[in-house]
C-alpha cells in the first residue's frame, strides 16, 4: 500500500540514521504553512546547538498530533517503539515516585520526536546522570498584562548585574513568546530545593532595585503591570522551552539563544522556523560554550538566609505539589480576606 512517508537521512556521531517522518505533509503550523516536514528539516539544520542545549537531560515532549491548533498533550514517558539509540533515564519527581523521561544524545533522537508529533520540547536544569541537582539556575522573566517584552529587556539587564556580583556567568534566550530566559551554569553539587531558594533571593533582589517594574507576587492579582519573576521554574519537575525550541503559537517562534549586546535591538518575532538555521549559520551558537566555568550558588543561598532572618520567608509551592515547608497559605490573597 502506497504512503507519504518519507526517510530523512540524519549525520550524527555514529553515522548517519534514516528517520521515518509519516504524514509529512500535515501542516503544523497554518499561518506560514508549516508542515511537519519543515519542523523536522528544522531540527536536522540546528542539530549540533538543539542537542548542546537539551542533550543529556531528561526532557518532556509537547505533542500536538493535529498541528498546534488541535489537541496537545505532555509525554514524560518516552513514547512506545523508541529506537534503540534513544534512551531514557530514571528521574524521581515531587510526589517521590520515579519516572523514565527520554534523553536526547543526537540530532536523529530529536528528529524521531518530531515524529511523535513533538512540537516544544521541554528539557530538565540538570544532567540525566545526576537528575537530582541542576547544573543550571533559570530565571524566567514573564511580562504581565500590561507590559510586554520591551519591559522584560531592563529586567534581564539589572538581573545579570544581580547574577554577576555574586560571580555567575550569564546567558540568555528568547522565550519564543513574550518574556526571556536568563540561564546561570552552576556546579551541580546543590538539589533542587537550595537552587529554588537561590532563584528566590536573586529575584528578592531584583524586586529592591526595580520594585515599580518587577515582581516575586506568585498571586497574579497581586502583580500589577509589572514582570514576574517565577521562581517556581526553578523546582523539581518544572520546565521551559528549551533552547532552539519551537513554541505551538501562531507564527512559528523559536526559543532562541542571543548575545547580551544583541538584547536592547532584539525582536523576538523575527526567530522563527524559517529564520533560526539562517541565523546560527551567521551569527554561531551564543550558548556553545555555556558550562565551560560554572559558578556555584553559595552566595546567592547566603542572601537567602539573610532574607530569612529578616522576616521574608518561603514563597507559595505551585499547586500540585506537596505541601511544604514553611510554605505560607495557598489561599488566595482576597479570597482569604473574605473568608476571614
Amino acid at each position: 500500500m502506497a504512503t507519504d512517508a518519507v526517510l530523512l537521512p540524519i549525520d550524527g556521531p555514529h553515522g548517519q540514521r534514516d528517520i521515518r517522518i509519516s504524514s509529512p505533509n500535515r501542516v503544523l503550523w497554518p499561518e506560514p504553512g508549516i508542515t511537519k516536514l519543515d519542523l523536522a528539516r528544522y531540527i536536522v539544520e540546528v542539530g549540533e546547538a538543539f542537542v548542546t542545549a537539551n542533550g543529556d537531560r531528561p526532557l518532556s515532549l509537547q505533542r500536538f498530533p493535529a498541528g498546534i491548533d488541535g489537541e496537545q498533550f505532555f509525554s514524560k514517558n518516552p513514547p512506545k517503539g523508541a529506537p534503540d539509540f534513544v534512551r531514557s533515564v530514571m528521574v524521581v519527581y515531587p510526589s517521590a515516585r520515579t519516572h523514565p523521561q527520554l534523553v536526547i544524545d543526537e540530532p536523529a533522537a530529536a528528529v524521531w520526536a518530531v515524529q511523535m508529533n513533538t512540537v516544544v520540547f521541554h528539557p530538565w536544569p540538570s544532567r540525566a546522570e545526576n537528575s537530582d541537582n541542576p547544573d543550571q539556575l533559570r530565571i524566567d522573566l514573564d511580562p504581565q498584562p500590561g507590559t510586554d517584552f520591551d519591559d522584560a529587556i531592563p529586567a534581564a539587564l539589572e538581573l545579570r548585574k544581580v547574577l554577576d556580583e555574586v560571580g555567575l556567568t550569564t546567558f540568555i534566550k528568547t522565550s519564543g513568546n513574550r518574556g526571556l530566559h536568563v540561564f546561570a551554569p552552576i556546579e551541580p553539587t546543590r538539589e533542587f530545593l537550595d537552587v529554588r531558594h537561590a532563584v528566590i533571593a536573586a529575584a528578592r533582589e531584583l524586586e529592591r532595585r526595580m520594585p515599580d517594574k518587577v515582581t516575586t507576587a506568585w498571586w497574579k492579582e497581586e502583580r500589577g503591570e509589572r514582570v514576574f519573576v517565577d521562581f517556581n521554574q526553578a523546582n523539581r519537575d518544572r520546565t521551559m522551552a528549551g533552547a532552539y525550541s519551537p513554541r505551538a503559537l501562531g507564527h512559528a517562534p523559536v526559543s532562541t539563544p542571543i548575545e547580551w549586546d544583541e538584547l536592547e535591538s532584539t525582536d523576538p518575532r523575527q526567530f522563527t522556523i524559517l529564520t533560526v538555521p539562517d541565523r546560527l549559520k551567521s551569527t554561531g551558537d551564543p550558548w556553545a560554550r555555556m558550562h565551560e566555568n560554572p559558578g556555584t550558588i553559595d552566595q546567592l543561598l547566603g542572601w537567602w538566609e539573610r532574607d530569612l532572618a529578616a522576616g521574608l520567608g518561603e514563597l507559595p509551592f505551585p499547586p500540585d505539589y506537596p505541601k511544604m515547608p514553611g510554605e505560607p497559605s495557598r489561599v488566595q490573597p482576597s479570597r482569604a480576606r473574605k473568608d476571614a
